[in-house]
């Protein structure tokens, strides 16, 4: 079977870059998007300000505090989305295998392009071209025969960068790249394996697949594989979301309640600033704990309409006193929202 060609492209710093367009007095300038107060998350800052250390995801006032000279701008979703929605009509000029990930990045399979232009890494500069000149911002591309290399790709020459590992590279590029890049490793992930003395892909390739299976479940065959190149995962252009969750996994397995409704406070946070990225709106909510017995449950309420912040913190809690946390020691939680639709503009708001 002959290689695919699969383009990743990501927008650069996309909800910020948005602004500094619009609004010239903002270029050259440390951007955050988000709210300096509050609960609020940053949900994107401009190469400016991640000089300080601000980044998404971070807590508004967290990044007031290391970059307080920043420019907080509010989100302007229906823009964001209106230009996502010119840079998709790009790449369906090339393509119909196109898989999008959020407003801001997307998969293509450009194995049989339609301009008929043959090479890849002709087709992300036609791209990248494309959307500079439509849109006045920048790109980033990654070019390879899979989807995780491609995606990994993309980030290596941030902003504006094109980056193509071949098919005779590939293995020696899984090898140096540090574990914490890998899909799927998180922070806890990453410190259990540099705790082990697993630093890069190399070190996990030194494992057998029932070695990463024993140390880190179902997830280690996907490492197994993808240590070694191996991912065949097509680009599939009718995926829809159906849920997104965010969860952790403790150092010591927790007890006490209160530790862990901290803990929950906090994945809230992070759920809340990932719906906001992807402009999604979900009325079910789900807690997860795993004990440390390793079973594992998951409770779940279904709400009039798209909880906001506090709500979906306070859904949480409740849901997570139906299981038997606090009575046994919990190794993993999580949240998950699902449930995504078209809800009145009041209720989208009421999220955002």
């Amino acid at each position: 079977m002959p290689d695919r060609k699969i383009i990743h492209i990501d927008m650069d710093a996309f909800y910020a870059s948005v602004e500094q367009r619009d609004a010239p007095e903002l270029r050259g300038q440390p951007v955050i998007v988000g709210w300096p107060h509050g609960r609020s998350v940053v949900l994107t800052a401009s190469y400016e300000a991640r000089k300080f250390g601000v980044r998404s995801a971070m807590p508004g006032s967290e990044a007031y505090r290391l970059c307080p000279q920043g420019v907080f701008v509010p989100p302007r979703f229906p823009v964001y989305k209106e230009v996502s929605q010119q840079i998709r009509a790009i790449f369906h000029t090339h393509t119909d295998l196109v898989e999008p990930l959020s407003l801001d990045e997307a998969y293509l399979d450009v194995t049989a392009d339609k301009q008929g232009i043959g090479s890849a890494i002709e087709i992300a500069k036609a791209i990248k071209a494309a959307i500079k000149e439509q849109t006045g911002l920048t790109a980033s591309a990654g070019v390879s025969v899979n989807k995780f290399v491609a995606k990994v790709a993309s980030g290596m020459q941030k902003p504006d960068g094109l980056t193509f590992i071949g098919p005779s590279r590939i293995e020696a590029f899984m090898e140096q790249l540090p574990v914490g890049e890998f899909f799927g490793v998180g922070k806890v992930t990453a410190a259990k394996m540099k705790a082990m003395g697993l630093h890069t892909g190399a070190d996990l390739k030194q494992l057998s697949e029932d070695q990463l299976v024993k140390h880190f479940g179902k997830t280690g065959r996907f490492y197994y594989r993808i240590v070694r190149g191996i991912d065949n995962r097509p680009v599939e252009p009718d995926r829809e979301t159906k849920s997104v969750s965010v969860e952790d996994t403790f150092a010591e397995d927790v007890l006490d309640m209160n530790v862990l409704t901290q803990e929950l406070a906090s994945l809230a946070e992070k759920l809340t600033g990932r719906l906001e990225r992807y402009d999604l709106a979900g009325r079910t909510v789900t807690v997860k704990v795993k004990y440390h017995d390793f079973k594992q449950v998951t409770r779940s309420k279904t709400l009039a309409a798209p909880p906001d912040k506090d709500e979906l913190l306070q859904t949480a809690i409740e849901l997570l006193q139906l299981t038997e946390a606090g009575q046994k020691r919990v190794r993993l939680i999580g949240i998950g929202v699902a449930g995504f639709g078209d809800f009145g503009p009041d209720q989208q708001l009421k999220l955002f």
